[in-house]
């Protein structure tokens, strides 16, 4: 099944409200930066959290991360929680930008009770780039549904795989997120163009949708693999995709922790990522992938012709990622969020919020 990226949004809304969370969405609160949009989605985020007398504010990525942490300041929060599910101190922008986002990070920082890092080397990131200290930084890492991605049913992907126009007996190699400079996309495609000149039956396939996707299918054209390079466009079908691939790449030149890592070792897949971020943390490299460095479509490339190559190698590293997927739970995670509520909180008297309060769920803009 395929969906919109807004589609699936409102379908996880749903799926929130049904288990009993109460959400307010903010549709001026958008990726991009929209100085009107921003303003205006600051001032409605401080009305809910005065309103709301909230205990904790926990904020998520860069800018809304900024905005809700400045809001939860104004608004006289007791206790302020950023992640930032990987920085933009490199990779996303140009030296310019990723400088003046760095002091703000710094200032922020000062206004910020514990900022939560995914992995060890985001963590890390944040001390050597001296935006906060050690004592204000805690290690979480982002759960996923461990058994969604551990069923799997061949039959399924023998049909997906031909609803996608991809034989039988292809090696597929996946690939799953946003076609963005930051993912590096094409670097995989050019790792693609080596190992298409001795596996001739080797295919790419790309989750997702973003600014190069055209750009992409351009080239992929150009050098004659139009057929080998699938392009899907935005899935609800994550789970049932990955079984369709036999080999799992995340080329990205930054990287928090790249949780659809896990999803792919959970589904029990050979992994390679590039080497940044908190990559490092989840492939060990010979044991259930492999490492190459940023942008280096000619390691990569080795990476995959030797995975394409041995098909034993492919399910022992992918056994091994089963096994390590294991401590990526969604059920650690939460656990370890809420034992950082709990302390955060044991100096500090709990207001009595309601669900019944009154508070209108619709757009607050």
């Amino acid at each position: 099944m395929v969906l919109s990226e807004r589609r699936l949004v409102e379908e996880g809304i749903g799926e929130a409200r049904q288990k009993g969370a109460r959400v307010c969405t903010v549709p001026s609160l958008v990726r991009r930066i929209n100085p009107p949009a921003d303003l205006k989605a600051f001032w409605t985020l401080y009305r809910l959290i005065k309103k709301e007398k909230a205990a904790i504010v926990h904020t998520h990525s860069s800018k809304a991360g900024l905005l809700g942490r400045w809001a939860a300041w104004l608004a006289g929060a007791p206790h302020i929680v950023h992640t930032p599910h990987g920085h933009v101190f490199y990779g996303h922008f140009g030296s310019a930008a990723s400088w003046l986002f760095l002091m703000l990070e710094r200032i922020t920082d000062r206004i910020t009770d514990r900022t939560i890092a995914l992995t060890e080397a985001e963590r890390d990131d944040y001390i050597r780039f001296r935006v906060s200290k050690p004592e204000k930084l805690s290690i979480v890492h982002s759960g996923i549904d461990i058994e969604r991605f551990q069923a799997s049913n061949g039959g399924d992907a023998v049909s997906l795989r031909a609803d996608l126009g991809i034989a039988a007996d292809a090696v597929v190699v996946g690939f799953v997120g946003w076609l963005l400079p930051i993912k590096d996309p094409a670097t995989l495609l050019e790792a693609m163009a080596r190992v298409w000149t001795k596996i001739v039956n080797a295919v790419v396939v790309f989750v997702g949708k973003g600014e190069l996707e055209a750009a992409l299918k351009k080239k992929a054209e150009a050098a004659g693999a139009g057929q080998k390079a699938v392009f899907t466009g935005w899935r609800s079908d994550i789970p049932a995709l990955m079984n369709i691939f036999d080999i799992f790449v995340l080329p990205s030149r930054n990287e928090g922790m790249g949780r659809v890592l896990v999803e792919a070792m959970a589904a029990g897949k050979p992994v390679i990522g590039s080497r940044t971020g908190g990559i490092h943390d989840l492939i060990r490299h010979g044991e259930n992938g492999y490492l190459f460095g940023t942008g280096n479509a000619a390691e990569l490339a080795k990476g995959i012709l030797t995975l394409a190559e041995d098909a034993d190698l492919r399910k022992r590293m992918g056994e091994r990622g089963r096994e390590m997927a294991q401590q990526y739970s969604t059920k650690s995670m939460i656990k370890k969020i809420d034992e950082l509520y709990t302390k955060l909180l044991q100096a500090t008297m709990v207001p009595d919020i309601s669900r019944d309060s009154q508070i209108n769920p619709a757009h607050l803009d």
